[in-house]
């Protein structure tokens, strides 16, 4: 393809860069129950290294893109990486608990720039039309990584114990740091440069629009509540149902598959209705199927389970995409500042959801539908209350 820069980083190193920190918070779901009992701690505890993940990644993708801007795409992108690499050294030496959440941080902190400067260089490499091919490519590798994630966590720690999901990220960060190195381009150039919005001005005119609090809320708490299935799931198949941790990363098929099915419904939905329709849509089946998923705890019913907890991740997939393509309409002239603000708000807001999930765990199959329910019924109240119900007038 074609860049504007004469510079192009390939769709290989752009799905490696952009996936990489969803596998880092995905791989640590299997071990969660092994971490409970290496460091005799509580489950609620153990489940901190999933919410505190996005408070260090919601400060790093200020960071690391207002970095960018100053000392390049490249050399930040590297900074990043070996930072990640970093905390995975830790993470895998940590003698006690408080010193695997301090490097669970660093990790979480190097990571998230994969996610904001990635962005930066396909914008700046692609022209509209590559762009859009190029993000639709990428959407679909990484449509893969909640079973990828997983299933490699759950492989290694069964076969090699949970300390080598560390050493497996550490092998992860070497290859891509050598690769990044010799194969990532440069892409920002400072005479090319766009005018840079001020940062104070466009972030007190986001807090005073109730929409983007809305889709902040929104964005953050389907994220919040993935991650929350992430962190809550491995106690009730492991612990509760006696799932091996094999087992249980195979279960990250069933997320991987309700987003391509939600990928193509949303294609299909799109000819007939408005992308507010199939959002608020998405909520509605997501607080059906939670509903059913309360009923099934009940009766222990694996499959029924299995079964509902798929129709709740499809009905939010099919509301996320459409939420993310509305959520800044009209900010336009200001995308990449705006954006900014916006994905520190909104992984706040995940940090946030992630937590409460720990905070309600005592050990039961029914907190997560009930969590699962409670939050569905706040996002689609929220969301028709400010904005889909304007939209009917």
């Amino acid at each position: 393809m074609k860049n504007t820069r004469n510079t192009v980083p390939s769709l290989l190193i752009i799905i490696l860069l952009v996936g990489f920190p969803q596998i880092s918070e995905s791989i640590f779901t299997p071990i969660l129950p092994a971490l409970s009992s290496a460091f005799n701690i509580h489950d609620s505890v153990a489940q901190l290294t999933m919410s505190i993940y996005f408070v260090a990644f919601a400060v790093g993708v200020l960071f690391w893109g207002i970095l960018s801007d100053t000392i390049g795409r490249r050399p930040a992108m590297l900074l990043g990486i070996l930072c990640y690499l970093i905390g995975n050294i830790g993470l895998f030496l940590s003698p006690t608990f408080p010193w695997l959440l301090f490097f669970r941080l660093i990790q979480a902190f190097g990571a998230s720039v994969g996610s904001v400067i990635t962005q930066s260089m396909m914008r700046e490499s692609f022209n509209d039309l590559q762009r859009g091919k190029i993000f639709a490519q990428t959407s679909a590798a990484l449509s893969l990584s909640p079973a990828i994630g997983p299933l490699v966590g759950g492989l290694v720690q069964t076969y090699f114990g949970y300390q080598h999901v560390f050493s497996t990220l550490i092998v992860m960060a070497v290859l891509l740091l050598f690769y990044s190195f010799y194969r990532l381009p440069e892409t920002f150039h400072l005479g090319n440069a766009l005018t840079k919005a001020p940062f104070w001005s466009v972030a007190k005119r986001l807090s005073f629009d109730s929409k983007v609090w809305c889709y902040g809320l929104l964005i953050g708490g389907i994220n919040g509540l993935l991650f929350s299935y992430y962190a809550e799931a491995p106690f009730i198949f492991i612990n509760h149902f006696g799932f091996s941790s094999v087992q249980y990363g195979f279960l990250g098929l069933v997320l991987a598959v309700s987003s391509i099915l939600a990928a193509v419904l949303i294609n299909w939905l799109l000819g007939y209705w408005s992308a507010e329709k199939i959002a608020f849509a998405g909520l509605l089946l997501s607080i059906f199927a939670a509903c059913c998923l309360l009923i099934m705890t009940q009766f222990e019913t694996i499959i029924g389970l299995i079964l509902f907890i798929f129709l709740f991740f499809l009905g939010i997939n099919i509301t996320l995409p459409n939420a993310l393509s509305m959520a800044l309409k009209g900010y336009e002239s200001v995308i990449g500042t705006a954006s900014g603000i916006f994905s520190f708000v909104y992984y706040l807001f995940v940090s946030f959801f992630t937590y409460l999930i720990s905070y309600f765990h005592n050990g039961t199959i029914w907190v997560l539908p009930l969590y699962f329910l409670s939050f569905a019924c706040l996002l689609a109240f929220s969301y028709y209350v400010i904005v889909y119900r304007k939209t009917l007038k």
